[in-house]
Parts: structure tokens; C-alpha cells; sequence
């Protein structure tokens, strides 16, 4: 049998990395993000918990444990709001938005980052300056002019879907373009020059290299243009009226003179969420990587 007496002894323990963090920060870390995330999850917890109550539950005492479940809210809150119609309206106004602020941007952005002209940095000067104003400076001159261009060429802006989607493009628009001219512009250059010994134009580089190539931008800009218009409220409560209302203004309907129906709100809100929510869980990995990368150029 061998002998073991020249094997070398066993460490105990594993030697600690000098770049590792030390153990006190570990559990304080963990500690920090548990509560932070208790923190984020409570509110949810909340909505959920009252949208399964009966009405006379919410009304009264908050109970964290629900006496009784029920899902009747979730049913109710079609009939007593016309629910269905205003998730119409945002899906179409959200999704027009969504598409017109992204062709327009990557046109825009293509031009910015590929070419060289007269007024290009006056452009995009004007483009970021935009952003620096609040949306609420926007309003009542919209509203002036869809009212003007209503009464003098009869094209119903205000309180149309048409309108509201304009509205939404104001201040879509210019971010997308800043975020797509950015991440064009880290596309090399030389998949434009390759397409263009292959055949193609400058649409067809555009459309079959560098679109491809800047996927989680575009997808970056379509996930921000989309979740800003479903959830917006200052100009949705003013360009709209009773047949063109959106989801996040039609939400006020659970409250009248008499009562407020808080299981039916909380439960639509949860259902409002789901589409956003979907789409964010789904379009995560480009959506990160297309932030990162228009942040680092």
C-alpha cells in the first residue's frame, strides 16, 4: 500500500479572492436588495390582494389576508366602464405611435449619422433641445392649433385618434431619433461600402445592413415610444373625448359621485399592465442592449 505520509496537507478553507468584496458588504447587499425588492413587490401585493376582495372589503379596514375571494371585479370591469373600447383606442393610438416615431427616426437617424449637410448640427441641437422643456408647456398650444385647423379645413385633430397620435410624436420623436442617430453611428461604416459593391442603394444598405445590424436600438425606441403613449394622461384627458378614450384616462370611470370601486380599479389596472409588462419581459435582452449601447457612444 502507498504511502501517504509525503501528500500535502489539505486547506481548510478556500483563500478569499484580494478583489472580493468582503463578507460584511455580502450580507449587507443582500439585506439592501431584499428589502428593496419587498419594497416594489408590496404595492403589487396590494393591487392583487384588492382586486380579488368584494367590494365592502376595500371600502372598509385594509386587511392584509383576504377574508374572502372573489373574482367577480375582474368580470365587472367591463360593463361598468366601457373598457373594451378605450383598450381599442390605446392599442391603436400606442401602436401608430409606436410605428410612425420608429420609421421616422430610423430615416432621420440614418441621415444624421451617415451624411454630411447644411444644418445637421442645428438639427440636432433642435432635437435635444426639445427635451428640455415639460410636456405640459406643449399643451394648450396643440390644443389651439387642432382647434384653428378644424375650423378652417375641417380635419377633425382634436378629440380624434389621428390627433392624438400627432400629439404623441412631439415629444416621441426627437428621443427616438438621439438614440437611433447613436446607435447607427456605432454600425461600421464598411457594411454600408460592402452593400453598396453588392447593388445596393442607400436604401437597400440601409433596410438590409444596418437596420439587422441595429436591431436592439430599434427595438430600444419602439418599447419607450410605445410604453410613454399607453400610459400617458395629461394630454390623453384634454385631445379625447368619450368615444376616443384611452385605457389611462378611462380608468377615472370607477369613481363616481356616490363611490369609488376599488377592486374594479385595482383589477383593471393589473389587466391595463399586462401588455406592457408582456412586452418588456419579452424584449428585454434588446431593449437593455440597445439603451447601453446608444448611452456608451
Amino acid at each position: 500500500m502507498a504511502s501517504t505520509a509525503h501528500r500535502p496537507p489539505r486547506t481548510a478553507t478556500r483563500r478569499r479572492s484580494p478583489t472580493a468584496p468582503p463578507r460584511s458588504f455580502r450580507w449587507i447587499r443582500r439585506i439592501f436588495l431584499t428589502a428593496l425588492t419587498g419594497f416594489v413587490l408590496l404595492p403589487v401585493y396590494v393591487m392583487l390582494s384588492s382586486s380579488l376582495k368584494p367590494l365592502e372589503d376595500v371600502s372598509g379596514t385594509f386587511h392584509w389576508l383576504p377574508s374572502e375571494l372573489t373574482i367577480r371585479p375582474y368580470l365587472d370591469i367591463w360593463r361598468t366602464v366601457p373598457l373594451a373600447r378605450y383598450f381599442i383606442n390605446s392599442l391603436i393610438v400606442a401602436g401608430s405611435a409606436t410605428l410612425c416615431s420608429v420609421l421616422i427616426a430610423i430615416f432621420a437617424a440614418y441621415a444624421v449619422s451617415r451624411h454630411r449637410f447644411r444644418g445637421r448640427r442645428v438639427f440636432t441641437i433642435t432635437v435635444l433641445s426639445t427635451q428640455m422643456f415639460p410636456g405640459i408647456l406643449f399643451l394648450l398650444p396643440l390644443f389651439l392649433i387642432y382647434v384653428n385647423i378644424g375650423n378652417s379645413t375641417g380635419v377633425a385633430l382634436y378629440g380624434s385618434r389621428g390627433g392624438l397620435i400627432l400629439t404623441y410624436l412631439t415629444f416621441s420623436l426627437p428621443f427616438s431619433i438621439w438614440m437611433l442617430a447613436g446607435y447607427f453611428a456605432s454600425v461600421p461604416r464598411e457594411l454600408d461600402e460592402a452593400a453598396y459593391v453588392d447593388g445596393c442603394g442607400p436604401l437597400g444598405a440601409l433596410f438590409r445592413v444596418v437596420v439587422p445590424a441595429a436591431l436592439p436600438g430599434i427595438v430600444a425606441v419602439a418599447v419607450y415610444a410605445f410604453m410613454t403613449a399607453w400610459g400617458e394622461v395629461l394630454f390623453a384627458s384634454v385631445m379625447t373625448n368619450d368615444t376616443t378614450r384611452t385605457l389611462s384616462v378611462g380608468l377615472q370611470g370607477y369613481a363616481t359621485q356616490n363611490d369609488v370601486y376599488w377592486n374594479q380599479v385595482m383589477a383593471a389596472s393589473l389587466v391595463v399592465s399586462v401588455p406592457v409588462v408582456a412586452g418588456f419581459l419579452l424584449l428585454q435582452r434588446y431593449l437593455v442592449a440597445g439603451l447601453t449601447a446608444g448611452a456608451v457612444k
